[in-house]
């Protein structure tokens, strides 16, 4: 890090002096934001910049040093800081805060140059910092990481996960700095909930520095000293909210009121600064939507994925996305394979322990901190590494749904692949039936959803994956599957298949009805096809293994026969039969349509008996059919 003289830091106060000028001009034109915490965090993020390796003309170059702000809500401080130090012009940030169509958010977003990551949901910020540490890791990279956070935000139970991981994977060239205001929305943080925040960190194994977030001279020293130490280091900065202006001083009010233009004269009188109010508030009239930051964040990759495997007896599908990651590793090996796995404490389960052995410099065990490694595997997919999470579904998807949020919000590149969903988990019961994760990840916008029907398409969907931009969720059930056939008995997803996301595949056909069914029942929609067609009852089976991003010639096809089935373990609220009917009604398709799923939380026990507790095994499908049939 860079080393300041007196003359710097003397110019630093003036620079942050100026900043909370602009901190106040951004509130009170928006009239909204946080302009307490911006005010007390700014010195010390104004010294950070100063000293770190950072270029704003090249903000993106990959050997910086890199800012994450967990405390996003702090925006104000960080554009007047980002603006100040030329990353863009503070006028464009200070005229456009929070205003619809600017990329100067109300909590920080990624569009913004020197922004690495979007954040304000309080506790993901040093998961996020830990991610991008381990994708550095990967690619060879060495840098500084720095993590602002508040104090009240230390309530949040994810920062004790991620504090552990930072010492597991040591990860000391990560530094927290925690603005100590003492004050929260609700008041004095002891009184809303105490919390012994360096006993923490110093217990997980961490350095503290205790300084005067205020003084200049004490901040220097401490970003020096957090450089020089073997540990990750906790700054634990004690600062003022409001800091700057009398009246604002300690009052928690602050923490998210901005003033009105009265009480900005006077604060702008105190700070020495100029008004220029007026010249602001015609820039914000003339704001131009238009000219906003382009950035493009798609990845581009190119594994030699191998030569698909084509299972001829029955295995499950986790077993066989195992093998399929295994190969692609070992196809691509090495020393900065741009690949990563990581798992939760289910390697046996999830089958990553293939890879593991093969690849352990990419494999992240993480215990059982979901929420930290949605996080973290999130932030290490955006930067340039290929990354899967394994996990249970309800683990991986029903838990951390807001991590995943983030990742799509941030442009990430994550892949969770889940297994035991649905009513496939065994004895486990209700409490681990993951039967809302298509209804779930359909509320993220740019997140795929991939339920492959039997081991074949399994291995072959996760081979299509590893060269995918984006995010996807690859989900399966927990048993051994039927390898599906067509009707003479020839295996239908091998050598001349390739998955192609988006597209059904007609497994029968047939003219008297259309039987839609994705992920772990596929086999059973088959044989209860079959069974129908002795009896003279032709019908259509669709496997539909992108249950968000419906084929429209196959729901073309199936409308034609006038009755069309959708089948599926998972909630039929909400999964494959809900996305079928939307679709049908907005192409204005006219045909009765019968919705088979799980209708309520079911019970423990063998896959089998669950199934038929539920009405959704092979014999109940087919006397649901075949009654509407007649």
């Amino acid at each position: 890090m860079k080393k300041l003289t007196q003359q710097e830091l003397l110019e630093i106060s003036e620079l942050s002096n100026l900043a909370r000028g602009e901190i106040l001009k951004m509130t009170t034109l928006a009239k909204s934001g946080h302009p307490g915490g911006s005010m007390s965090s700014i010195d010390l993020m104004m010294v950070l910049y100063r000293m770190i390796n950072i270029n704003p003309v090249h903000p993106h170059d990959e050997n910086r040093d890199m800012v994450v702000v967990s405390n996003g809500h702090i925006s104000p401080a960080v554009y007047s800081t980002l603006g100040l130090n030329d990353f863009f012009d503070v006028r464009e940030a200070v005229s456009g805060f929070r205003l619809c169509g600017s990329i100067f958010e109300g909590h920080i977003e990624r569009d913004v140059p020197g922004v690495e990551w979007g954040t304000g949901n309080l506790g993901q910020g040093l998961s996020t910092a830990v991610g991008f540490a381990l994708a550095n890791k990967i690619k060879g990279i060495k840098n500084n990481l720095f993590v602002f956070m508040g104090d009240g935000e230390q309530q949040k139970g994810q920062i004790s996960e991620a504090r552990k991981a930072v010492v597991k994977f040591g990860l000391s060239n990560i530094t927290v700095i925690i603005d100590y205001n003492k004050l929260q929305i609700s008041g004095d943080i002891d009184g809303v909930m105490p919390n012994r925040i360096s006993d923490n960190f110093l217990a997980d194994g961490w350095e503290v520095i205790e300084i005067n977030g205020h003084d200049f001279e004490d901040i220097h020293f401490a970003y020096q000293q957090a450089a020089k130490s073997n540990l990750p280091v906790m700054i634990l900065a004690n600062t003022v909210m409001g800091k700057g202006v009398s009246f604002m001083e300690n009052k928690e009010k602050y923490h998210g009121s901005p003033l009105n233009e009265e009480q900005l004269v006077q604060a702008l009188i105190e700070l020495n600064l100029e008004n220029n109010l007026d010249e602001l508030k015609k820039l914000r009239s003339n704001f131009d939507s238009s000219n906003k930051f382009h950035i493009d964040f798609k990845q581009d990759f190119a594994f030699n994925t191998g030569t698909p495997v084509t299972y001829t007896g029955s295995t499950d599908n986790r077993s066989a996305w195992g093998k399929a990651i295994e190969e692609i590793a070992s196809y691509n090996l090495s020393k900065n394979m741009p690949l990563a796995v990581f798992d939760c404490d289910l390697a046996g389960s999830v089958k990553t322990s293939g890879f593991a052995e093969k690849a352990p410099d990419n494999f992240f065990q993480m215990g059982i901190m979901e929420h930290n490694t949605a996080t973290i595997a999130g932030a290490v997919s955006a930067h340039g590494i290929q990354t899967f999470w394994a996990d249970f579904g309800v683990f991986g998807v029903d838990e951390v749904i807001n991590m995943h949020r983030l990742t799509d919000i941030n442009h990430g590149n994550l892949k969770v692949v889940v297994t035991h969903v649905g009513l496939d988990v065994g004895e486990d019961g209700k409490t681990h039936q993951c039967v809302d994760y298509v209804g779930l990840t359909r509320n993220l916008y740019h997140f795929g959803v991939i339920v492959p029907a039997d081991p074949n398409q399994t291995d072959r969907a996760t081979r299509w994956l590893a060269n995918q931009s984006g995010n996807y969720l690859l989900a399966m059930g927990r048993s051994k599957l039927e390898i599906l056939k067509d009707k003479d008995g020839q295996i239908l997803f091998s050598d001349d298949y390739s998955f192609e996301y988006g597209k059904a595949n007609l497994l029968r056909k047939g003219t008297k009805a259309a039987l839609m069914v994705m992920g772990t029942v596929t086999a059973n929609a088959v044989a209860v096809a079959d069974r129908l067609l002795e009896e003279g009852w032709d019908i259509q089976v669709w496997n539909i293994s992108t249950p968000t991003k419906i084929d429209k010639k196959a729901l073309t096809q199936a409308a034609a026969t006038g009755m069309v089935f959708t089948y599926e373990d998972h909630n039929v609220n909400t999964g494959l039969g809900s996305v079928v009917a939307t679709e049908l009604f907005k192409h204005k398709f006219t045909c009765n349509l019968h919705c088979f799923g799980v209708e309520d939380y079911a019970v423990s026990g063998a896959s089998n008996d669950v199934f038929a507790y539920c009405k959704l095994d092979r014999e109940s499908i087919y006397q649901r059919i075949k009654e509407r049939l007649v």
